[in-house]
């Protein structure tokens, strides 16, 4: 009789909060999704190993708008390529702001680039972007940086003698290294181990935010209070934010000590220029610790996510020999074998830029981008989106959308060439985001692709101990990041 008691006081319970979810869900016109439970969502609709599948799953039952509950969070999730257009750059300012990314709250707590909003955000991404965009103010421009930085890698590259190696620790060296150049002033030796420190907990960071775990303690944000007491918690993902936190606030130090206002030497400098602008300010928005957050987004973001795709090019064109065959010739014919690349040279080689741009569409390195949320009351496809609703928005779903790419799953440099072999851009391509919250660092970023690209198949063809139909993209983990697989390659001179 106790027990029949309990399951209809359970059962009552359960039918009041569905119904309160309904009455709550039909009164401000969230669009339709599956029906969460009590306490865990839709937390049984998805598969933690593959979070980003699972939720384009979905949009083929609930359609490219819908609304989803991640515990007791309700969020809408945009897919496709119209849909994430329409909200992100149609209804731009509205779906500016940021959503939250619970792992790393407990470090950031709104500070920094990235996880900024409002006017402090729109300050910091106006700084940021003149900084980035007029970094002249050294002894070279961006492009030189990155083409010499290339030579250092080539040197390291010929070093291997044509042997099978494991190309991950060369690439986020040389990658790490432009973004160091503009934020610390310097680039490092390879084997500064302050420099490796910083490498390896940043590897270590995105790992961690790209495992199971991770996704579900960010997307199912039930025990924030208390996960971080837990023992593992956030501390997988909480302490090597705060030793990298650290190491730059050593160098954020050196910088305040020998600053020269009139000679700003790197992004650290112009920085404290600002706060030294903004000293009578009872509210500044740049201070110590939001510039050590800033950078800390700069260098990871600099660091992780142009080498992780490096680092499948060179695995793709191993698989696709008669595709790096083309990119040869095309930089044979556009460059030769002795000029150093240069980004000018990007508008003559079509198939060499169509080849990158289908590396970062197929391999699609952040899949379900970062969060955003809505900064008002927003009317948004015939649905009323309350101030501060979650946005879930599937970048890859755009990367992946059939509606622009004819084999979206496929490997195929064609995807961008026109009839008569012009490169040819698709609105479709949103690797970076868009609207008022993509990549600040775009642009160098695509420079960095296409320079280091072009450098390494200038100077090496590609082998692999495996057999092209053998060789596997899959990633190793596939959540905040699609973490490229571990593989070796051999670096044959041409």
């Amino acid at each position: 009789m106790e027990l029949e008691w309990v399951l209809s006081i359970s059962l009552g319970i359960c039918l009041v909060l569905v119904s309160a979810w309904k009455w709550k869900h039909k009164e401000v016109r969230f669009p339709p999704g599956p029906m969460p439970l009590p306490f865990l969502g839709n937390l049984l609709q998805l598969n933690p190993k593959d979070l980003p599948k699972s939720l384009l799953a979905l949009s083929h039952k609930y359609g490219p708008v819908y609304t989803l509950y991640l515990g007791p969070r309700r969020v809408v999730v945009l897919c496709g390529h119209e849909a994430l257009k329409e909200a992100l750059v149609d209804h731009g300012e509205q779906f500016c702001g940021r959503g939250k990314i619970a792992p790393v709250e407990r470090t950031f707590k709104g500070l920094g680039i990235v996880m900024a909003n409002g006017e402090r955000w729109k300050k910091l991404r106006h700084f940021t972007l003149v900084t980035l965009k007029n970094f002249g103010m050294g002894k070279c421009s961006i492009e030189e940086r990155i083409q010499e930085e290339a030579q250092y890698l080539l040197e390291k590259f010929r070093k291997t003698k044509g042997l099978p190696f494991d190309p991950t620790y060369l690439l986020n060296c040389t990658t790490s290294n432009i973004i160091c150049s503009i934020v610390f002033g310097r680039r490092f030796e390879y084997e500064d181990k302050t420099f490796l420190s910083m490498l390896d907990l940043t590897n270590k960071l995105f790992f961690e935010l790209s495992t199971p775990w991770a996704k579900v303690r960010s997307c199912y944000d039930m025990y924030s209070g208390i996960m971080q007491y837990l023992p593992g918690g956030d501390s997988r993902i909480y302490n090597p934010l705060q030793e990298l936190k650290a190491l730059i606030d050593e160098r954020i130090k050196i910088n305040q000590e020998t600053l020269d206002l009139k000679n700003p030497r790197d992004f650290i400098d112009c920085f404290l220029i600002e706060m030294e602008k903004e000293k009578g300010n009872p509210s500044p928005e740049f201070t110590v610790n939001s510039l050590a957050l800033t950078a800390l987004n700069l260098f990871t973001a600099g660091t992780d996510t142009v080498s992780s795709t490096l680092k499948y090019a060179l695995l793709l064109m191993m698989k696709y020999p008669e595709v790096e065959e083309k990119v040869h010739q095309e930089i044979d014919n556009v460059i030769g074998r002795n000029r150093v690349p240069a980004v000018k040279d990007r508008v003559n080689m079509p198939y060499t830029n169509a080849v990158i741009h289908e590396i970062q569409r197929l391999v699609d390195i952040l899949p379900a981008g970062l969060p955003h949320k809505v900064t008002e009351d927003t009317e948004f496809r015939g649905y009323l989106l309350p101030k501060d609703t979650n946005i879930i928005t599937l970048l890859g779903s755009a990367l992946h959308d059939p509606q622009y790419f004819s084999d979206p799953e496929i490997f195929n440099p064609q995807h961008f060439l026109d009839e008569e072999g012009c490169f040819k851009k698709i609105d479709a391509f949103v690797p970076f985001s868009s609207g008022k919250r993509a990549c600040v660092g775009e642009s160098m970023a695509r420079m960095e692709l296409f320079l280091y690209f072009t450098t390494i198949l200038q100077s090496f063809s590609l082998k692999s101990s495996l057999t092209p139909t053998d060789i596997d993209i899959t990633p190793q983990q596939n959540g905040f990041l699609n973490v490229p697989p571990i593989y070796e390659l051999c670096l044959i001179p041409r």
